[in-house]
């Protein structure tokens, strides 16, 4: 009997354990700086297939003062990475598996229809903070490797595993477990991905921008300058830059994504007082990073295009906006459309799905960044969940996604890393 049809026989009996097993980790309030818990039921589990692992609080000065680190935290205590390493018996391509354990907060309870951390299972589907980003995608790792394990499926390269922390801020757990060499061949991140193939992701850099107004009395407005009419001007502008970028795109994977790279706006501020005329404007936003490009490269972009505000209105010739760099980045990511895994999945998927798998770029940045540029590893994005479900009230993962995942991703990991006699 071939490989894949021993591990589909043996997901189908073994599926209530996989649905066991996510409900534990859904219950697990694995906010920042409360993750051992939820980390120390992957260690077990990583343990009990026969990975060597390795448990550690992430931290030191090789890290805090990397170039790509960034995190609002200096220190972890109390957040600790996960990663093993189950070796082949040689010869083999190694593969990476990359999941993250930290979620956002759950916000108000009253607005989920079951509580959020109960893994309550309905029609299918369980829910809770973190089913689809991405504990659910997790599972599906854990549960193709415990397929292999169970099924005595040697392989002849090494699977290194990384369940870590920090994700959601920034990615200083991929990076820690990258300095502490976990690394290999090849990548698979099961962010959810809604069971489509992402080998190209946008990375992102937050900014700050600061518009000057001259205040004045509000009765007599005119001898003042407005931050908030002049942001109007900068708005605009800002559309405008996002537009000429967009415009360079090519990569065909981005045809079905409205603005493949976008700038947002996401906050603003303005004045302190309602009878005065605002001098100051502070707006906060989301700058694209496309593939091919460093974060630096897009940040020049953006100072430039600020600067060349005084051709539209005299006002910033004498009075700039400030472009300012702050909190989380995330690197773009990819992998070559003619690369052997992501041939290996696509074969793998339409195995499993009886049908080809929708291949597209990602929408958002993931961890694979660093581990393409910090590291020189391929990655590809894909996994079970939707991103309109993430970070909002009820959310929720199809069980049957999860399943089915792992058994692509397992088939995939025994074609890429090779079975042994």
């Amino acid at each position: 009997m071939q490989p894949t049809t021993r591990i589909r026989k043996w997901m189908k009996e073994h599926k209530e354990e996989a649905v066991t097993l996510l409900q534990q980790m859904v219950q697990c309030d694995s906010i920042q700086g409360n993750e051992q818990e939820v980390q120390q039921i992957v260690a077990n589990k990583l343990s009990a297939i026969g990975f060597d692992v390795d448990v550690w609080d992430i931290g030191g000065d090789d890290l805090l003062n990397h170039p790509y680190f960034y995190s609002p935290r200096r220190s972890f205590k109390g957040s600790p990475n996960v990663a093993g390493r189950l070796k082949g018996k040689g010869g083999g391509k190694s593969i990476l598996l990359n999941g993250h354990v930290d979620v956002v907060p759950a916000g108000d309870h009253k607005q989920w229809t079951y509580p959020p951390y109960s893994g309550h299972i309905i029609n299918g589907r369980l829910y809770g903070r973190g089913a689809t980003d991405m504990k659910g995608g997790n599972v599906s790792l854990l549960f193709a490797l415990e397929a292999l394990h169970a099924l005595q499926i040697p392989l002849k390269g090494d699977v290194v595993f990384h369940s870590v922390v920090e994700e959601e801020s920034g990615g200083a757990g991929t990076l820690a477990a990258i300095l502490r060499g976990y690394t290999a061949g090849a990548a698979i991140i099961p962010e959810p991905s809604h069971m489509k193939i992402f080998p190209i992701q946008q990375g992102s850099k937050w900014f700050r921008l600061h518009i000057k107004g001259r205040a004045a009395h509000g009765g007599t407005r005119y001898h003042g300058v407005s931050a908030i009419e002049k942001s109007t001007i900068v708005l605009s502008h800002i559309a405008a830059l996002e537009e000429e970028r967009n415009q360079r795109i090519t990569e065909p994977l981005f045809q079905h994504i409205p603005i493949p790279i976008p700038i947002n706006i996401g906050k603003i501020q303005g004045g302190d007082w309602p009878s005065s005329v605002a001098d100051l404007v502070t707006m906060e936003g989301r700058l694209g990073v496309m593939p091919g490009e460093t974060v630096e490269q897009a940040e020049k972009e953006l100072e430039n295009w600020m600067a060349g505000l005084g051709e539209k209105d005299e006002w910033f010739q004498e009075h700039p906006v400030e472009v300012e760099w702050f909190g989380a980045r995330w690197l773009p990511g990819s992998i070559d459309t003619d690369h052997p895994l992501l041939g290996l999945l696509k074969e793998q998927y339409e195995a499993v799905m009886k049908q080809p798998p929708k291949i597209e770029a990602a929408p958002w940045g993931t961890d694979g960044g660093l581990l393409s540029q910090a590291a020189g590893i391929p990655i590809i994005v894909f996994g079970p969940g939707t991103t309109e479900l993430a970070h909002f009230p009820n959310e929720s993962i199809d069980i049957e996604h999860v399943i089915e995942a792992a058994e692509i991703i397992a088939g995939t990991i025994v074609e890429w890393c090779e079975a042994a006699e």
